[in-house]
């Protein structure tokens, strides 16, 4: 894990591989517009600069802010600064312009309207095509690299979780476990959390992505906790409840059909299964006890350098999966006025089959013994 953990990514291999891929669709170049695209091929962490790619010639457009530490990061990278009173579009521009590669394939999902308006101005006619999906293809696959920073990153949010729920009493607000988990997954090594965690007591755990508020822990027998952490740029992403109070056959109900649906859709996970085939596994388990139209989101989705990525367990997702995908898989039942369920775990695609990579316990028996349940 040391040596995986200092370890530095091959950034001219991943943009080799871009290459390919721009090949196959007939894409002589790209400009970057994706923030993250641009530090998974370059190792770059700062913001507001794009990367052109092509097989002749690659390099940053950045401003003076980031000189230094563009050096650090990518010191082999060729790098443009443009001046502070210059729009980076406008720059990109200039420098396409400058060196003559043209049709410009250009970033569509995070290149703003009124920046491909001026790009489109500044440009001769038909010099700019819209291109989309290249890099984040290449991103749905985990490297050795990636795998242990999003291992590290579960392990993070895993150790807070457990030490947060060791502290819990039901005098603390929602705010308050939220809060004590985000602090935790830094004293823990985490670089904070992957994303706003989510808290909701009782009631408030039929909003799948509700706030934390101040209502607290004692007004209700359970919460529903997702949470995650944050590991050298990449994620982790897991869910729990946890029980506060008294346990009721309800709730037992709808908590042992969310986790048959989970476990069987995750021993389905395997090279070349549709991603909507593992949707409808867990749904029809969740339909076979009646509450099917109470699971209201898709089954997962992929994660890496953001929480979501382009890979999504749901319906009409008609695409295999592959090796060394990662994603979530986390059914939930939700129930206005009682409460929601929803259990999650991240699992990396092997060859063989699966692996799941979070290890808090689940089963019922572990959730119903917990310190604060009472019968």
């Amino acid at each position: 894990m040391a040596n995986q953990q200092e370890a530095t990514p091959d950034f001219e291999r991943r943009r080799e591989r871009l290459f390919r891929e721009l090949r196959e669709r007939k894409v002589g170049n790209l400009l970057v517009t994706c923030p993250y695209n641009v530090t998974y091929l370059t190792g770059f962490t700062g913001e507001d600069s794009f990367l052109f790619v092509s097989e002749d010639c690659t390099y940053l457009i950045s401003d003076s802010r980031y000189d230094e530490q563009i050096g650090e990061e990518c010191p082999d990278l060729e790098l443009v600064l443009r001046p502070n009173t210059m729009p980076i579009i406008e720059a990109a521009a200039k420098e396409f312009r400058q060196r003559a590669t043209a049709p410009v394939w250009v970033e569509s999902m995070t290149t703003s309207l009124a920046q491909w308006e001026k790009l489109v101005e500044l440009m001769p006619a038909n010099a700019c095509v819209t291109s989309r999906g290249a890099v984040e293809k290449l991103r749905e696959k985990k490297d050795a690299i990636e795998l242990a920073a999003i291992e590290r990153a579960i392990e993070y949010a895993q150790r807070s979780f457990v030490a947060t729920c060791a502290l819990m009493h039901e005098d603390q607000t929602e705010k308050n476990v939220a809060d004590e988990l985000e602090i935790g997954i830094r004293r823990q090594g985490g670089a904070g959390a992957a994303f706003k965690t989510i808290v909701g007591v009782g009631p408030r755990a039929a909003l799948p992505h509700g706030r934390p508020c101040a209502m607290k822990l004692g007004e209700a027998g359970f919460v529903l906790i997702d949470w995650g952490a944050k590991e050298n740029l990449y994620l982790s992403d897991l869910t729990r409840v946890v029980i506060t109070g008294k346990v009721t056959s309800k709730l037992e109900k709808i908590y042992r059909t969310v986790l048959e649906a989970q476990l069987a859709a995750i021993a389905a996970i395997r090279p070349g299964v549709m991603m909507s085939e593992i949707d409808a596994i867990a749904r029809c388990v969740i339909d076979r006890a009646g509450f099917g139209k109470k699971f209201t989101h898709g089954l997962g989705h992929s994660f890496g350098l953001q929480i979501h990525e382009t890979i999504r367990l749901a319906r009409g997702q008609d695409r295999p999966l592959e090796t060394d995908m990662v994603l979530t898989v986390e059914p939930g039942i939700y129930l206005p006025g009682f409460g929601g369920v929803r259990i999650e775990d991240d699992i990396l695609v092997t060859k063989t089959g699966h692996r799941v990579l979070s290890s808090l316990p689940k089963d019922w028996d572990a959730v119903r013994n917990s310190p604060n349940a009472t019968t």
